[in-house]
């Protein structure tokens, strides 16, 4: 329907007027058989270039269409889709704080990007486990290396969490994702960090799938909780290349414990 609607001019931009006013205030007008896809285009050259940026109001729905020349529906259609990229963010009402902001919002959308694919079978398993290891090895030697004490006792939170007696199987995995996380936040790069969260939460239902189908499950997560400890120690030590090699291990073993992490 977004199509259809961009056939036709945008009935709030007087005729011939969307033109000169898009120029005026550094917006080129697309053209008329353009989609909802050239809208996010011409906003994404703007973020790119440096134009836009965190925290920077877009014009309104209205002002946006009359400025690229489309129809309100091919701007609204363009900023659902850059909402549910984390890329905008939106906040109704009037007066300061209403409208649509540029957003940094990276983790929910990987996350979400990931988990659709990985269940869509986009992207094996075996490729997702093999691009954690790669990750986490890296996140690894650099926490060992130039972790702060701060990150470390973050590191060290979660493991402790997992040390609860009788800690239940989502509290566990919970901490588990977090402790990678802290791992990878340790070694002081935003990108590993959001990386290694989205790839362990589009993991989630395969994990706990698997968990299920076990006799015992208590006897795997001492398993994993004592290769967490190991891991832990080799960062808080310092030895990098120990901390790579006991988390490729670490992640290969679970891949094999747990079958919902296998290739059909």
């Amino acid at each position: 329907m977004a199509a259809e609607a961009d056939s036709a001019a945008p009935s709030d931009a007087a005729p011939g007027d969307a033109g000169s006013r898009g120029a005026a205030n550094g917006w080129q007008p697309v053209t008329r058989s353009s989609t909802y896809e050239l809208v996010i285009d011409a906003i994404e050259e703007r973020i790119i270039s440096g134009e836009l940026g965190v925290g920077d109001l877009l014009p309104a729905e209205r002002d946006l269409a009359a400025k690229l020349g489309v129809s309100r529906a091919s701007v609204r259609e363009a900023l659902r889709v850059l909402e549910s990229l984390g890329v905008v963010r939106s906040s109704g009402g009037s007066g300061r704080g209403a409208g649509t902001f540029i957003a940094a919002m990276p983790t929910a959308a990987l996350t979400r990007f990931l988990r659709l694919h990985v269940a869509l079978a986009n992207f094996s398993l075996s490729d997702v486990i093999e691009t954690r290891i790669q990750l986490e090895r890296s996140s690894a030697v650099l926490a060992a290396t130039r972790a702060e004490e701060d990150a470390l006792a973050e590191v060290n939170a979660q493991l402790a969490i997992m040390d609860t007696p009788g800690i239940s199987l989502e509290v566990f995995n919970d901490a588990d994702t977090a402790l990678h996380v802290a791992i990878a936040q340790a070694a002081g790069n935003q990108l590993f960090s959001d990386l290694t969260g989205a790839i362990r939460t589009s993991l989630r239902r395969p994990i706990f799938s698997s968990f299920r189908e076990l006799a015992d499950p208590g006897v795997l997560m001492g398993e994993l909780q004592a290769q967490h400890r190991g891991i832990v120690a080799a960062i808080d030590s310092g030895d990098a290349a120990l901390a790579a090699e006991l988390t490729e291990r670490h992640i290969r073993f679970s891949a094999e414990a747990l079958p919902g992490l296998k290739d059909d």
